[in-house]
């Protein structure tokens, strides 16, 4: 089962790729909810290379590792990828609006599609509003 989610990020192309493949950036947006956070995350974004991120409750009552290699990557317009047995696609379109992001990914057995839906939906609006943000600060 494929999965889609997609958001527009009103901000440059650039700023929405610096934003989606920088380490620090990606500690700051990766989270589905505000009871979790990412304590560690590496990118090394080339096909062959390995990408990771640590994904915990606030709590400490539970956490995991997302990870996998790149499979393909075009700057400032896909990102592919492999996590296991799954493998995800992100694709950057500039628009008159913003960059529209969109994520398509495989889906897993455990949760509902519904559910796997909602949480990276949640996580991608989260991206989309660091960015806007952190441009303000600028």
């Amino acid at each position: 089962m494929k999965i889609t989610v997609s958001t527009v990020v009103a901000a440059p192309l650039k700023e929405v790729w610096r934003a989606y493949t920088t380490p620090e950036d990606i500690k700051q947006w990766n989270t589905a909810s505000p009871d979790w956070h990412t304590t560690t995350s590496s990118v090394d974004l080339r096909p062959g290379g390995k990408f990771s991120s640590r994904m915990e409750a606030k709590d400490g009552s539970f956490g995991f590792d997302f990870a996998g290699e790149y499979t393909k990557v075009v700057p400032c317009q896909l990102i592919e990828y492999a996590f296991g047995d799954r493998a995800g696609l992100v694709e950057f379109n500039e628009g008159t609006d913003g960059v529209k992001v969109t994520v398509t990914f495989d889906g897993e057995q455990t949760h509902s599609e519904e559910q796997q839906r909602a949480g990276w939906q949640a996580i991608l609006d989260n991206f989309s509003s660091h960015v806007v943000a952190k441009l303000a600060r600028q």
